[in-house]
């Protein structure tokens, strides 16, 4: 099998089948060993998995080992294919298909290859990796060497960036000690925290439209950097926080220095975070 195919079982469905399919399209493939037909098409469903490059995710499960899923799916005969997306069944196909229908198939729920990475020399800049791949790859590694406390601590970090901030939180506290204290994964919960005080604000275009009616309206400012922040736009966020300590700097006990503060230990980009620590600096003087 290839990175985008697993061996799927109950223990670990929920996780590697359906939070996996809330991320990325997953055909679960029930057959048998037994299975003529199934064994047809199973190298055929593994060729796509590769081809497609992640575009969908195959999960194999032999309904004689795993006969608990078999009856939760209502499996009547084998070959029988299940596509789940958004974490709920989508179709069920009964029955072998030809590679062309399983690609037609799969066309009709708009899941096509993934696009090859662009060459070096036709492009003067990489393009930025996708984080839910990388928590599929992630995945896959860890189900493979599940003692290896370092695919977790990646896969942990890969969570954060697609904003799956329980599991990640959960994957952090399970760490060993040498671990868990990794720069990166203070740079992680610190992330988490902003996201979680950002929770519940409204929408950007909202609060940007609110600043733009009222600019002395403080908590659209301070939620406002808090959602700027956590979408990766760093800059505008620090400016706000800039302009909030430099017109409200006894806000709520010197929040807008303490939001500083949080914000730089979640920022990768040193260079970046020296500068504003300098503004923040003149503004203090």
């Amino acid at each position: 099998m290839n990175a985008f195919a697993i061996d799927a079982n109950l223990a670990g469905f929920e996780k590697d089948v359906i939070n996996a399919s809330k991320q990325t399209p997953v055909l679960i493939d029930f057959w048998a060993e037994w299975c003529g037909p199934c064994k047809q098409v199973g190298p055929i469903l593994e060729k796509l998995a590769a081809e497609y490059n992640g575009a969908f995710l195959l999960a194999k499960v032999d309904v004689d080992k795993e006969q608990q899923l078999a009856a939760y799916f209502q499996i009547k005969s084998i070959p029988t294919m299940v596509l789940m997306k958004d974490g709920k069944i989508v179709d069920l196909i009964p029955g072998a298909l030809s590679e062309s229908q399983l690609k037609e198939f799969l066309s009709h729920y708009q899941i096509v290859p993934a696009a090859d990475a662009v060459p070096e020399a036709e492009t003067a800049e990489a393009a930025p990796p996708d984080p839910h791949q990388d928590v599929i790859r992630l995945r896959h590694a860890v189900l493979e060497a599940p003692a290896d406390d370092t695919l977790k601590l990646e896969l942990a970090l890969a969570l954060v960036a697609t904003h799956a901030y329980p599991e990640a939180l959960e994957m952090f506290d399970a760490l060993p000690a040498n671990l868990s204290m990794d720069e990166r994964v203070g740079k992680a919960r610190a992330r988490i925290d902003l996201a979680q005080q950002a929770a519940d604000a409204p929408a950007v275009e909202v609060l940007e439209a609110a600043l733009a009616a009222d600019p002395d309206d403080i908590e659209a400012r301070r939620l406002l950097a808090l959602q700027y922040l956590v979408h990766g736009k760093t800059e505008q966020g620090l400016e706000h926080l800039l302009v909030m300590l430099r017109e409200h700097r006894s806000y709520q006990d010197g929040l807008p220095k303490k939001l500083l503060i949080e914000a730089f230990n979640t920022i990768d980009d040193e260079d970046l975070v020296r500068g504003y620590r300098r503004k923040m600096a003149t503004l203090l003087n």
